[in-house]
């Protein structure tokens, strides 16, 4: 994509309020299935689809496409629409399905929309949680309505550390780096998927690390880690939802998780 400003300020209000709304309504579609085992089926990948998840996206496309019918849309269940549009949302209706089949409350509706600049509005909505922490570029970001922000500690040994699957990172390259993060900090946990991010944005933890995100599962992380004064970048230090991974920090440990990651 060719570098452009991005848009104006008064797209960025309207798209992001019109994020949480569409959000917010998905979720309610989410709750209606939510609460014990839900019944999935295995997509292409391997990976786990409900009758929620779809409900939830047609919902999506439906309010984006009568809004904004020039606007193209890349979605987790089913896939491209106006591939070449100049300003696109990423969808991932349920983040965190094998959660939501649970009964786990820490799933979320996740909304990123981006032009050729690069992400702008970033929406992640926890319906069981009644959470919503949203972001507009030059908005700052807002959890419940109320503005926040990342946390100011400065160091491993006061850190909160995440993953969604220690197993699965610690089998991984970047295993070694990852279980020196854990054992260097004040503990770390699995509160994972789109929930860890979003803890990092609020102030509750330091950092996140997922060794594998799809656009849709990192669509909304670059603008709400930015505009709540932290960083989101892959592996490898780029800062893109494009990058097939993800780490999020209250900006101050980035490079040194980064550096520990990959030595």
């Amino acid at each position: 994509m060719r570098a452009e400003s991005g848009p104006d300020r008064e797209l960025v209000e309207e798209v992001l309020e019109a994020a949480v709304e569409f959000a917010l309504e998905a979720g309610e579609i989410t709750l209606r299935y939510f609460g014990g085992l839900v019944a999935s089926e295995a997509k292409g990948d391997g990976s786990p689809v409900t009758l929620a998840d779809r409900e939830a996206e047609t919902l999506l496309r439906e309010r984006i496409s009568a809004r904004w019918p020039e606007h193209g849309i890349l979605g987790e269940e089913f896939g491209v629409t106006r591939e070449n549009a100049p300003i696109r949302w990423i969808l991932d209706p349920i983040d965190g399905t094998r959660s939501f089949m649970r009964g786990v409350p820490l799933y979320g509706v996740l909304i990123g929309v981006e032009s050729a600049a690069g992400p702008f509005v970033g929406v992640a909505h926890f319906p069981a949680l009644d959470e919503t922490v949203a972001a507009g570029r030059g908005l700052g970001c807002h959890w419940n309505a109320e503005p926040c922000s990342v946390s100011s500690v400065n160091s491993l040994e006061r850190s909160l550390v995440l993953t969604t699957d220690a197993e699965r990172i610690l089998s991984r390259p970047e295993g070694v780096g990852f279980r020196t993060l854990m054992q260097g900090s004040s503990f770390s946990r699995t509160w994972g998927d789109c929930y860890g991010h979003i803890l990092v944005a609020t102030g509750r933890a330091e950092a996140m690390v997922d060794p594998i995100l799809s656009p849709w599962d990192a669509g909304p992380l670059l603008t709400i880690l930015t505009e709540a004064g932290g960083r989101f970048t892959d592996l490898e230090g780029r800062e893109t939802i494009h990058g097939g991974s993800g780490i999020s920090t209250n900006g101050v440990m980035h490079d040194e998780v980064i550096r520990t990651l990959r030595p």
